[in-house]
């Protein structure tokens, strides 16, 4: 779908402007490539900027946001292109700020187990750097292998390790931030510890770009663990396993990963993703992923006892245990392709739930009640050991008609629910532009007033990431 947001018009010399700040900055304004960087992995979106530029500093992202806060031009932060919430289209055309360029990773302080990187590094990049030094960065989004550490600030990502871990927040120390004037701050300091005047670090982390434009981050690392046990468990009845989720933590066990798959997203998977072969008996309805992580072998070995224990009682079929680091590998390579192999079957719609644990096998069976309300097939999978259930909404032979004018309708119970539980709309992959039009289920009108006072202090004209988050 193209982009039909109202473009500001660009001043008279603008784009030269652009290109004559220091530093020789490549700047794009070609057709083919500003359509290049006017989608994202959201849905069928298209909003190409009206041009592109790709710093290399600080100094230079600093000259690009002051000449557009001088014009009132719009500045679109991009990383990767990987989100799902449409965090970085261009929806009011403008400027298209490519943090490509700025990847490095600038130091690794191994006795003050920080990282110190630039938005552009790409989050696997930056585990594997780590983990040569005995360090771990556990924030572990499913396109680990191509999504950015600026991109995962913005959205606040989590992935599978949240659970035990926590999401990309709990791992951001200080900031280097550039404000819509183009002036340049850090938001804390490089310490584990920090009560000193208002929290500006995590204000800025899940922002999606609306409030600055990061260009360093301090992150703190923790010891790489020396062992897994990784284990696939089926059930005939999905609800079944999504009750068994909360049970493994009131058994005292807390995986460092624990996820959900019903059973079309394995199937799925395992038709989209060559050489993995795992055999699922006719009747299992849903699986677990379930993986503990530590130091001692016999120490796992216990808690993956005490697990299965737990799943027994809730019905669970044979279990597999993964023996070898490449079927470890295979078995995580399924889950993280679920996304894709669910889009390349289907037109969809991705929401991005998550409720209190307990709450998840209800959500689930909301899920289903609505869809047959409305008329639609959705698969579903998800983070359940953090209570985050990633709804895929499957357009399949659903009318047009249906499909655009009855699914926000389906969304918003699903959300109101959702809200009702003691949940909210977004555990992991921000509002961006498509859940803005229900963020009053989640905040009532006062909230929502803050949250424009503090967009509007910070980013006064309105020129940062316009048109996104708040309705």
């Amino acid at each position: 779908m193209p982009g039909t947001a109202a473009l500001s018009t660009l001043p008279h010399g603008f784009v030269d402007a652009l290109r004559a700040l220091p530093g020789a900055l490549p700047v794009f304004t070609s057709p083919e490539e500003l359509d290049r960087f006017g989608h994202d992995e959201t849905e069928d979106l298209r909003f190409p900027p009206q041009v592109v530029v790709q710093p290399r500093t600080t100094e230079q992202v600093a000259a690009i946001v002051a000449l557009c806060a001088a014009h009132a031009v719009p500045i679109t932060p991009m990383g990767a292109h990987t989100g799902l919430s449409g965090g970085a289209l261009a929806v009011h055309g403008g400027v298209g700020l490519s943090m490509a360029k700025m990847n490095a990773i600038v130091n690794i302080d191994e006795r003050n187990q920080q990282v110190t990187v630039e938005p552009g590094v790409i989050t696997q990049v930056l585990q594997e750097a780590v983990a040569a030094k005995g360090l771990y960065y556990a924030p572990d989004p499913s396109s680990r292998g191509s999504c950015t550490i600026g991109g995962n600030l913005a959205e606040n990502a989590g992935g599978p390790r949240a659970v035990k871990y926590g999401v990309t927040r709990d791992f951001v120390l200080n900031l280097q931030v550039v404000l819509p004037s183009g002036e340049v701050i850090w938001t804390g300091a490089n310490t584990l510890k920090n009560s000193t005047g208002y929290d500006l670090t995590r204000l800025i982390v899940g922002s999606e770009g609306t409030l600055g434009i990061i260009t360093k981050a301090v992150l703190r690392l923790v010891p790489l663990p020396k062992e897994t046990r990784l284990m696939l468990v089926p059930f005939p009845d999905a609800h079944k396993a999504c009750e068994a989720v909360s049970a493994v933590f009131r058994a005292g066990i807390t995986p460092s990963a624990l996820e959900f798959m019903e059973r079309d997203a394995i199937d799925w998977t395992l038709r989209f993703v060559e050489g993995v072969n795992i055999a699922i008996a006719e009747d299992t309805a849903a699986h677990l992923l379930i993986e503990v992580d530590g130091n001692h072998g016999d120490v796992l070995m216990r808690e993956c006892e005490t697990i299965l224990g737990v799943m027994e009682q809730f019905g669970c079929q044979d279990v597999l245990f993964a023996e070898t680091s490449a079927e470890k590998d295979a078995l995580w390579m399924m889950r993280r392709r679920v996304g894709e192999a669910v889009k390349s079957n289907s037109v969809y719609k991705e929401e991005d739930t998550v409720v209190p644990r307990y709450e998840l096998p209800n959500l689930l069976a909301k899920v289903k009640e609505v869809g047959a309300k409305y008329g639609f097939k959705s698969v579903c999978y998800g983070h359940a050991g953090d209570g985050n259930l990633h709804v895929n909404i499957i357009k399949g032979d659903m009318p047009d008609e249906a499909w655009r004018k009855d699914l926000p309708t389906a969304i918003r119970e699903i959300f109101q629910y959702t809200v009702s539980v003691g949940g909210t709309l977004s555990g992991e992959h921000g509002i961006g532009l498509v859940q803005r039009p229900y963020m009053d289920i989640a905040f009532d009108p006062v909230q929502l007033d803050l949250m424009r006072g503090i967009k509007a202090l910070f980013d006064p004209l309105g020129i940062m990431n316009p048109g996104k988050v708040l309705p």
